[in-house]
C-alpha cells in the first residue's frame, strides 16, 4: 500500500527523519512508535502529503505523489490528534461539510452520514452541537469523518489520547472492526499496550532512525513491548 525508500527530512541542520525504508502492507494495522521528537509526526506528515521529503521517495499503490495528488488524497483518511471540528455546527453539519469537500454527490451524502453515525452508535446526536459531546464521542466522530469518502488507508494519530480506559477499549473495538473491513490502518500512540493489542507490526523510531520493525510477537520474545521499547529508545 505504502512504501518508503530511503526517506529523509531535514529542517535546516536538524535531521528529523533519517533514511527510513519500510513498507506498510494492505489490510494491516501498522504501529509507528517513538518518544517525543523521534520523528513520528514528521513521518506521518510526509505520508499524508503535508510535507515533502528532503530525500528519498514514498510510493502509494506504486505511484509517486507528483501528478497523483488527487488519487492519493482519495486513498487516505486522516484522524488528527487534536479535535478540529467547527464548534458552531452540529454533528450532522460537520459531516455534511466534510462530505462536500470530497465532492460526494448530494444523493449519497446523507445516506453515508447516517450509515457512519450508526456504525459508531452516534445517530442520536446527529443534530447536537459538537461542544455538547463527551470526549469519547468526539474521538469516534473524528474517525468516521475521516471515513466519509471510503478511504482504503486510515491514519490514526493518538486516537485515544486523554480517554479513560473504558472508552479507550471502545475505540480499540472500532479499530478492529475497521481492520476486518479491509482498511489499512497506520497508528501512532504513546500507549504501548495499545500498540501491543492492536498492531500486526510496529516500527520503532529513535532520533529519526528506524531501530526496529517486526510483529509484536517477534519483537517481544518473552518480554513486554514496553520493555523492548524502553531498551531500544534509551
Amino acid at each position: 500500500m505504502i512504501r518508503l525508500e530511503n526517506v529523509t527530512k531535514k529542517f535546516g541542520e536538524l535531521t528529523a527523519v533519517d533514511n527510513l525504508s519500510f513498507e506498510i502492507r494492505r489490510g494491516e494495522v501498522f504501529g509507528l512508535l517513538g518518544k517525543n521528537g523521534a520523528g513520528k509526526t514528521t513521518t506521518i506528515k510526509m505520508m499524508t502529503l503535508q510535507l515533502q521529503p528532503s530525500a528519498g521517495q514514498i510510493f502509494f499503490e506504486e505511484r509517486l505523489p507528483a501528478g497523483n495528488e488527487v488519487f492519493i488524497k482519495n486513498l487516505i483518511g486522516i484522524v488528527p490528534q487534536h479535535l478540529n471540528f467547527d464548534q458552531d455546527l452540529t454533528v450532522g453539519e460537520n459531516l455534511e461539510l466534510h462530505a462536500r469537500l470530497y465532492h460526494l454527490p448530494k444523493s449519497a451524502r446523507q445516506k453515508k452520514i447516517d450509515e457512519l453515525l450508526n456504525f459508531v452508535e452516534l445517530e442520536s446526536v446527529k443534530n447536537s452541537f459538537i461542544k455538547s459531546l463527551s470526549g469519547g464521542m468526539k474521538r469516534r466522530l473524528l474517525i468516521i469523518r475521516a471515513l466519509i469518502h471510503s478511504p482504503k488507508i486510515l491514519f490514526l494519530d493518538e486516537p485515544t489520547v486523554a480517554l479513560d480506559p473504558q472508552v479507550r477499549r471502545k475505540i480499540w473495538d472500532l479499530i478492529q472492526n475497521l481492520k476486518s473491513q479491509g482498511i489499512t490502518i497506520i497508528l501512532t500512540t504513546h500507549y504501548i499496550e495499545e500498540a501491543e493489542f492492536l498492531c500486526d507490526r510496529v516500527a520503532i523510531l529513535n532520533t529519526g532512525k528506524l531501530v526496529a520493525l517486526d510483529t509484536t510477537q517477534n519483537l517481544c520474545n518473552g518480554k513486554t513491548l514496553e520493555e523492548v521499547f524502553i531498551q531500544l529508545t534509551k
